[in-house]
């Protein structure tokens, strides 16, 4: 039987959509089920999604679990990035000044623009031809 989480919360980012679920543990990460060196293999990425949890040395405090959805590896480690530093806060409240001050509590908004008609993508438009 599975331990009930801790908490839930959702991170978003680009088209990306993480579900980040906590429970007491000894610190192990899982992205859709599978170990998160294994998922994200790229260093960079890896660091940046759980920079929330090594800024505060959480690391080996937890058992995270994590489902992502949709986008690219480096829209999924900012959703999971955002994902984490809210369900942390969530548990421990005091963290909430340090990680609104480090930028993780902010959610990226930047989107995709979309692509309108007449033009190739959303703003590269056809070559011009004087004759």
């Amino acid at each position: 039987m599975a331990t009930k989480p801790l908490t839930q919360s959702t991170g978003r980012r680009k088209e990306a959509v993480a579900r980040v679920r906590l429970k007491e543990g000894g610190g192990t990460i899982k992205v859709n089920g599978r170990p998160v060196e294994q998922y994200i293999p790229s260093l960079t990425s890896r660091n940046y999604a759980l920079e929330p949890m090594m800024s505060q040395n959480l690391t080996e405090s937890y058992d995270v679990d994590v489902t992502v959805d949709g986008g690219g590896i480096s829209g999924q480690a900012g959703a999971i990035r955002l994902g984490l530093a809210r369900a942390l806060v969530e548990v421990d409240p005091e963290l909430r000044s340090v990680m609104k001050k480090a930028g993780f509590l902010t959610r990226d908004a930047r989107e995709k623009e979309s692509k309108k008609y007449g033009l190739k993508k959303a703003r590269k438009a056809p070559q011009y031809s004087k004759r």
